[in-house]
């Protein structure tokens, strides 16, 4: 029976990912992508199950218009017996074409068929038997012979003068629902296939009910009866969940897709007993693709957001109750993405993934040679769209800080700019109100994220630990400028020169004769390398060993990354990479991008260069998919960039731990030891979330028992992730009070 009442009713095949056609052409890469990501969205895709047997399903999605087949894992299929035996019809697919009904056993691909004699109509199939029902209102049971021929078998026990309204399959290939009206009455009832004999169960319906039924229950309405219950049994009411009427496995009667939902709460698939009365929950978050199965169970779809959105099979237990298994995931569709960066071996995508229109912030992790790792993950809360500057397509602007964070900036109803931070979690959001507009990020790194407003003021915005909003800590004329990590490059007071100024201490720390012929109106700076360009010309000053490179500067803008530049030329739209780390440069073609630009803003947009010992990442032409591929140019050895070690007032304490961050150049795995009078109290171990070490203690022991008030040294060794260069190891203290 039809239900077109609600989200879905599933058929199922395994759904395609949606991709738009883009009037581009493709990237053409050079370098061949290590790998490839697609920014999904978060809602959950509708799905129709067209077929569901002993073997796998059938399920067409809502979003492309697509079909695909699911096979069960780990599960011996019924062996092919022909109709004489109905039992193995849990695999038999019913295709109608006219009159000819095709059956396929879908295990061993051996077909029947059943023709429809002239003066018959189709009604309903399910497994090897195909009803129809004549001119005079007679239902007939028919199935393929051994010969080819079609035999016919009259339905009996239909109550004269009965007229069906509806035929019903369920979880059975033995019985078929028929509901019919008479004298105004609407009643239920199930046909026996295998002897054709007719029975009605339950009555005193005005209007068609729900219907749902295996081989030991029939539920129609608010009633239920066991199906070989005597004749002249009553059916009882039954206790159920909310929504409507699903399916009956063993002995529970399944509901789902409420048309109300309590705020703050998500549907569930409820399982009432029709033994005990006893309702429980057999899939939370589940709603849309739930359905019966022919052999006797049923498929749901379930799960927290259309990220992780699966099919689960539910079969019956001995003891009459149901369990779950997670049998398919049905892919998100692909969204477009409107801004990406990269850090720390995380790549960030933003995008309108979230229900009802919101953007987030979501991730994907890479393994040291720019291979994704694992799924998309959210970042951030779901955000308003922002207002940007004319002509950015990349909107918002944003900065991935390297340490499992990004700042952007975001534009209220004013017209005022703040510069926000996320990334730590998917509800904490931090923010500096800046009250001005017309601004950029030109840089960041860490807690420190460089502002220009529109009308020549620069500041540095602090978000120390995630934990406190944003506090500008410095604000200048505004000039060129580079923040990495503690320090804040500028331009000196002499032709060329650059000065680095701490933002802890405010101190100049190095003053660089960079030999530029002039003052310089881009600076970037990473690791020990120092970009400068102005005019025509530019340059990369190694703090390290003093050497000045000089660079391409006829393509812009430019990207600095550890020991190479990357720039995209805006005629060609080749993406060229300069590789100075050996002190000469050398450019190549990384990649020709889309001859259409698509989500550029700022200094790009469409690309994005991992500064922090990582690779580079654009987007491909495809919608909502972004490519990664290798720089080919090995990192720098593993560093400290800043760090934050206070220890905490009257702890640490369970609730309120020391939190530390040490600040690394590039991503890690870690190990901090605490000891106090030379004998280790506590170990604790970790990979860094970008290239940040975040690590929690609470004051307990290796022994599970509150260390003594003291104070406690601590070790941190970090072994690079890439194997690049020595481990890094620094040392301190840290008191509990």
């Amino acid at each position: 029976m039809t239900r077109s009442r609600r989200l879905a009713t599933v058929a199922l095949s395994g759904a395609v990912a949606l991709t738009c056609a883009l009037p581009m052409v493709p990237a053409q890469a050079a370098d061949s992508p290590v790998g490839t990501v697609r920014l999904r969205t978060e809602k959950r895709i509708e799905i129709d199950y067209q077929w569901a047997g002993a073997s796998g399903f059938q399920y067409h999605s809502y979003v492309g218009n697509s079909t695909a087949w699911v096979g069960y894992p780990d599960v011996v299929p019924p062996a092919h017996a022909g109709p004489d035996d109905l039992a193995t019809g849990t695999d038999v697919l019913n295709t109608r074409s006219g009159s000819t009904v095709t059956q396929r056993h879908r295990s061993t691909n051996v077909t029947a068929t059943v023709t429809i004699p002239s003066g018959q109509t189709y009604a309903a199939a399910v497994g090897w038997s195909v009803l129809t029902r004549d001119t005079a209102g007679t239902l007939h049971l028919l199935r393929a012979a051994a010969d080819g021929t079609t035999t016919d078998l009259p339905v009996a026990g239909l109550p004269t003068g009965a007229q069906p309204t509806a035929y019903v399959t369920g979880g059975s290939v033995g019985r078929l629902a028929v509901l019919y009206t008479l004298d105004g009455t609407s009643s239920v009832g199930l046909i026996d296939l295998a002897g054709g004999a007719f029975r009605t169960y339950v009555s005193g319906f005005s209007a068609d009910p729900e219907v749902a039924f295996n081989d030991r229950w029939l539920v129609a309405g608010s009633k239920a009866i066991r199906v070989d219950a005597d004749p002249g049994t009553q059916p009882t009411s039954y206790s159920r969940g909310p929504g409507y009427l699903e399916a009956v496995v063993g002995d529970q009667v399944l509901t789902g897709n409420p048309d109300f939902i309590p705020g703050g709460t998500q549907p569930a698939l409820t399982a009432g007993s029709l033994v005990t009365g006893t309702v429980t929950t057999v899939l939370s978050a589940s709603f849309g693709g739930i359905g019966p199965t022919l052999d006797g169970g049923a498929l749901a779809t379930a799960g927290p957001s259309g990220i992780d959105w699966n099919v689960h099979r539910i079969t019956p237990t001995q003891d009459g109750g149901v369990t779950t298994e997670k049998v398919a995931q049905i892919p998100a569709y692909a969204i477009g993405v409107n801004g990406l960066a990269l850090a720390g071996g995380e790549l960030f995508l933003y995008g309108a993934t979230t229900p009802g229109g919101y953007s987030r912030f979501n991730s994907f992790q890479l393994d040291a040679t720019g291979r994704p790792t694992g799924q998309q993950t959210p970042r951030s809360p779901a955000l308003e769209v922002s207002t940007c500057l004319t002509g950015d397509a990349a909107c918002p602007q944003l900065e991935a800080l390297g340490d499992g964070r990004a700042s952007y900036l975001s534009t209220d109803s004013e017209g005022k700019e703040s510069v926000f931070n996320i990334g730590l979690d998917t509800t904490t959001i931090r923010n500096e109100p800046t009250g001005d507009s017309g601004g950029r990020i030109p840089s960041g790194s860490g807690r420190y994220v460089l502002y220009n407003d529109g009308s020549g003021t620069q500041r540095v915005v602090d978000f120390p630990n995630g934990t406190t909003e944003g506090t500008t800590v410095l604000t200048r004329p505004r000039t060129a400028a580079a923040v990495w990590g503690q320090v804040l490059w500028t331009p000196g007071t002499t032709q060329g020169s650059v000065v680095g100024k701490h933002l802890k201490t405010g101190q100049t720390v190095a003053t660089v004769a960079t030999g530029a012929p002039c003052t310089p109106t881009d600076i970037q700076a990473v690791n020990t390398w120092l970009y400068w360009a102005c005019g025509g010309t530019a340059g990369v000053y190694d703090r390290a060993t003093g050497r000045k490179i000089t660079v391409p500067a006829d393509h812009g803008p430019a990207r600095l990354a550890d020991g190479y530049l990357l720039r995209e030329n805006r005629t060609t739209h080749d993406l060229l990479l300069t590789d100075f780390h050996t002190g000469t440069a050398a450019t190549r073609t990384l990649v020709k991008l889309p001859t259409q630009d698509w989500n550029t803003g700022g200094s790009n947009g469409r690309w994005a260069v991992d500064r922090f010992g990582g690779h580079i990442a654009y987007l491909n032409g495809t919608n909502g998919e972004v490519s990664i591929v290798n720089s080919g140019v090995p990192a720098s050895a593993l560093a400290q960039m800043e760090s934050q070690t206070d220890a905490v007032p009257f702890g640490p304490t369970i609730s309120v731990p020391w939190r530390p961050v040490w600040q690394l150049n590039k991503p890690a795995t870690w190990t901090l030891t605490l000891s106090n009078s030379g004998t280790v109290v506590r170990t604790l171990t970790g990979s860094t979330q970008g290239a940040a070490v975040r690590p929690a203690w609470d004051a307990y022991g290796e022994d599970g028992r509150r260390v003594i008030s003291g104070t406690y040294t601590w070790k941190l060794t970090a072994q690079p992730r890439d194997a690049e260069g020595p481990a890094l190891t620094v040392t301190g203290t840290t008191t509990v009070n």
